[in-house]
């Protein structure tokens, strides 16, 4: 995937050039990047990105779900912004083994992050 060209034009893009693009916060500091999308099969939402941020060269990474709708595109960085800061992001819910159909978590998840559930 060449994740330094992504097909910017448009207002739709492939999860192929969403997967890899970094995530910055407010003051343009690099957070992370978008590991892979989680869509929910019946509603055709996307919960969530899945953030990898932290190790080195992907050694050592942590994986977060971050709510889609925290993140906003910003085609000056070529990247995704948030709201969200490295701190907040290490101090998420823990996931259980069953998160993706454990809507407790998913919902605790939301709230942690201040948005309202993309199921409600």
């Amino acid at each position: 995937m060449d994740t330094a060209t992504p097909n910017t034009n448009g207002s739709m893009v492939s999860s192929a050039d969403v997967n890899g693009t970094a995530v910055y916060n407010l003051a343009g500091e690099h957070l992370g990047h978008i590991d892979h999308l989680m869509i929910d099969k019946q509603s055709g939402n996307i919960a969530y990105a899945v953030m990898g941020f932290g190790g080195f060269l992907g050694l050592g990474e942590d994986h977060h779900p971050v709510p889609w709708k925290k993140l906003s595109y910003d085609v000056s960085l070529g990247g995704f912004v948030t709201d969200i800061d490295r701190e907040q992001l290490e101090g998420a819910p823990v996931r259980p083994a069953n998160w993706r159909d454990d809507r407790d978590w998913n919902a605790a998840t939301y709230s942690y992050y201040g948005i309202a559930p993309y199921w409600i």
